[in-house]
């Protein structure tokens, strides 16, 4: 069995810091706390920086952050992280099982919209402006389970989730893949990722309906589609609880999303630097 601190890590490696932008620093060491024996259930840290994640809606703008608040607890089974929560079923020595419920991340984007009024042009003459107004979505309750596990070779999770808020209806594939370089107090940590969307979760954030549509906004069904990730991040540990950290990250939406008329970029890019501590 792992210790609580390792398995907290490897959960965490993929989402560590600046949650809200998406963005993925990596995870640095603490010297001697796995040694002595003084392993917390709590991981409380804030990081302020600029950041900023772009927003692939018609009609709306980027998601900036400049404080982010990290508040993670793990208790010898249960664990809540960030607004994720969950249980672990199995905890081997190469890999866990937990069973985890999570609020859908789709949802954010539909917070930063504004309405814009278009004039269409017939041979008739020009029709009355027409809105430009992104629909609103809800945030849907999704539970599921995840599979982690690390090595020398690196880190990954594969994870399986099904509303259960009957908000959209569908569910979502996802594996993560990363590896962490060590040189002194430098930490570098490259991953991929890849997100498999069902038809019924895509329509819902990407699909317009009939009663939402206009001359200006047509009406769309998307289909299922796979999300693909990449990124890099890197921290200087300065103090045992001070650390320098940056990210980047870019997300290719799949071709359903990107070919919705609410969509006006195809791609998600993020970015953040600045100072994390931890307490």
């Amino acid at each position: 069995m792992r210790s609580k601190n390792r398995l907290m890590d490897v959960r965490r490696a993929p989402f560590f810091a600046v949650a809200a932008l998406g963005v993925t620093p990596c995870v640095c060491a603490q010297p001697g706390a796995h040694e002595i024996g003084t392993e917390s259930p709590w991981r409380i840290g804030l990081a302020f920086g600029y950041g900023e994640r772009s927003n692939p809606l018609v009609q709306s703008d980027n998601l900036p952050v400049l404080v982010d608040v990290d508040v993670a607890w793990y208790g010898d089974r249960w664990f809540f992280d960030n607004g994720d929560g969950g249980r672990t079923l199995v905890d081997r020595d190469r890999f866990t099982l937990n069973a985890i419920g999570r609020f859908n991340s789709d949802r954010v984007f539909f917070s930063m919209t504004d309405t814009e009024y278009v004039e269409i042009f017939s041979f008739a003459g020009t029709m009355p402006p027409e809105p430009i107004e992104v629909p609103d979505r809800d945030y849907a309750v999704e539970a599921g389970v995840e599979l982690l596990s690390d090595g020398e070779w690196g880190f990954a999770q594969v994870s399986a989730s099904h509303d259960v808020s009957d908000t959209h209806g569908g569910y979502e594939l996802d594996f993560n893949f990363g590896r962490t370089f060590r040189q002194q107090r430098w930490f570098v940590e490259p991953s991929f990722g890849l997100s498999y969307k069902s038809a019924d979760l895509n329509n819902y954030y990407w699909g317009v309906r009939p009663e939402e549509s206009n001359l200006a906004l047509a009406e769309y069904e998307a289909g299922a589609g796979v999300n693909v990730r990449a990124g890099i991040s890197a921290c200087y540990q300065l103090t045992p609880n001070w650390r320098f950290v940056t990210a980047l990250r870019y997300e290719r939406l799949n071709n359903e999303a990107a070919a919705s008329p609410l969509a006006e970029d195809g791609f998600v890019k993020s970015g953040f630097a600045g100072f994390s501590f931890r307490f």
